[in-house]
């Protein structure tokens, strides 16, 4: 019986380590030979006898250990020690690890990557703010809200709509088990529009089953649901929450190899799991579907960058020449076409204010951009806008990189500490001492502009070549009070679009009517609603 016994034993543990620890079994991952470790040292003890001594004081083999477990032990000892540090060690393989991020191309003007956009679609809620906004609209359902949790919230684009959206979680065991078929739904937040908050529960009139999700239990668990439907051998990274453009939820996973023995983890595709139903498809990096922003993880792509910046000359390299470091950790963004980038600042080893770069990474294919121009860490620009409004205490967001007027430039929020936002801030990268600071965006736009221009330009030369002059006249004029400050919107003959200007730009404003003759000077951009940076009204000097 006992013949039986301990082998069944020895399978039923193996079987656990399967189960539950889901170790790829492939060359290179150390999860494997840990297992087979233990596994080994388990196998010694159950085919050996151990007993009491004759005195019955101590405990003694009564038959021998067997030789293969012991060889089998060494032999792994070696493979988990000896064999990663030939195989993986920096010091041996600095150049495989420098290239790990490919070709860096280098860019001419960064302004030139991220397109022109309008202050309507620039992302005024971050991640924090997205979780508090979500907590809101499920704590409306009290029955709901005492069943599900929040998940982690994905940034992403939805029909060219930027949001975050986040899927709806079981909070135990019991509340999985009464409710197996899954949760009902998920949460999406718009990055642009903190009121655009939505609980999304049905789809076309169907109900929608988050069944596959990582608080699930057995085979609804969904790293143990593609662990067991072919991809034990198969490294995974990043269970991204994501939806299509028509809604529909799935989990997009990365699939990745080991190149530098042991380490050296690189992106090969995607797999795309149905949260409903578990269906699964594997793309390749160049046709996984338009919808999926991200196929690069985030972890993968700071150590690459990490590991380019340090070996530029080589391992032994002791006084750090030349050396690069990334600069706040990554941030996506949004450039030409829709595509989405891994944004970071580079900056030299020791000089953590100022950035000698920035670097852009195409979050599907890796493809790198370089541009080697001087100016403010994400940090000093969080450090610079907060001083704008010391005396409130502020904190600002994570800075995130736009093309305002072909000028480069952070955009934040300035947050209370219950984490709810309170102003907009815009500093410009090349020269975080221009700060502009808001109760609105369009506040914040005005500020900024109007301290850029008093700088006279010298930061960007280039920018007068979008500044526009007009002699025209007003044929309609209304004025409208925001946070106690007074602007005057007006239409004129020969241009289309609105133009908006305060008291505090020009005392002629607010005696200005239809039919005056004006003189008025803008910058050229993507705002239907347009800044004026001069007015002047001729009519009051007949």
């Amino acid at each position: 019986m006992k013949r039986i016994l301990s082998p069944l034993l020895f399978l039923f543990i193996i079987f656990l380590f399967l189960y539950f620890g889901h170790p790829v079994l492939n060359y290179g991952f150390i999860q494997l030979p840990v297992m087979l470790l233990i596994l080994a040292i388990i196998g010694m003890l159950f085919f050996t006898k151990i007993g009491l001594s004759q005195d019955r004081k101590k405990f003694q083999f009564i038959s021998k250990p067997n030789r293969i477990f012991g060889w089998l032990i060494l032999a792994l000892v070696v493979y988990m020690t000896i064999v990663p540090l030939i195989t993986s060690a920096p010091m041996f393989h600095t150049d495989a690890y420098r290239n790990m991020i490919g070709k860096v191309d280098n860019g001419k003007k960064i302004s030139n990557h991220i397109a022109p956009i309008s202050i309507d679609e620039i992302r005024v809620v971050d991640e924090p703010l997205a979780y508090l906004l979500g907590e809101k609209i499920l704590g409306s359902q009290p029955a709901l809200g005492s069943q599900v949790e929040i998940g982690d919230f994905t940034i992403q684009k939805v029909n060219h709509d930027l949001y975050w959206v986040a899927p709806l979680l079981h909070t135990g065991f019991f509340k999985w088990f009464s409710n197996s078929e899954g949760t009902p739904g998920y949460v999406m937040v718009s990055a642009t529009n903190e009121r655009d908050v939505k609980l999304v529960e049905k789809i076309n009139g169907k109900q929608i089953h988050i069944k596959y999700q990582p608080a699930a239990f057995f085979g609804s668990q969904i790293e143990r649901h593609l662990y067991f439907n072919g991809y034990m051998s198969v490294g995974l990274e990043d269970f991204n929450f994501e939806i299509d453009d028509a809604g529909h939820p799935y989990w997009v996973v990365t699939t990745y190899k080991k190149k530098i023995g042991f380490a050296g983890n690189d992106a090969t595709g995607v797999v795309v799991v149905d949260a409903e139903t578990g269906a699964m498809k594997e793309y390749g990096i160049e046709d996984a579907p338009s919808w999926v922003d991200r196929v690069q993880p985030i972890s993968f792509i700071q150590d690459q960058l990490s590991d380019w910046g340090d070996y530029v000359h080589g391992y032994w390299n002791w006084s750090n020449r030349d050396k690069l470091m990334i600069t706040e950790g990554l941030t996506l963004v949004y450039g030409q076409n829709n595509r989405s980038y891994w944004y970071t600042g580079i900056s030299s080893v020791g000089k953590e204010e100022s950035a000698v770069g920035f670097v852009l990474v195409d979050t599907r294919t890796k493809e790198t951009t370089i541009y080697g121009q001087s100016g403010a860490t994400e940090f000093a620009a969080q450090s610079s806008a907060e001083g704008k409004v010391q005396e409130k205490g502020y904190r600002a967001s994570l800075p995130i990189p736009y093309n305002i007027n072909n000028i480069p430039t952070y955009v934040m929020t300035l947050k209370d500490e219950g984490g709810l936002v309170k102003m907009y801030a815009m500093v410009s990268i090349n020269d975080y001492t221009i700060v502009g600071v808001g109760n609105s965006m369009r506040e914040a736009l005005s500020a900024y502009k109007s301290v850029y221009n008093m700088a006279g330009n010298k930061i960007n030369p280039g920018s007068q070549d979008n500044r526009k002059s007009l002699k025209t006249v007003v044929s309609r004029i209304q004025s409208d009070v925001k946070n106690g400050n007074s602007f005057y919107y007006f239409t004129v003959k020969d241009y289309p679009n609105i133009f908006v200007g305060s008291s505090q730009l020009s005392s002629e404003l607010p005696v200005t009517k239809e039919g005056d003759s004006i003189n008025i000077s803008f910058d050229i951009d993507n705002e239907k609603i347009i800044d004026v940076t001069t007015f002047e009204n001729r009519s009051l000097k007949k």
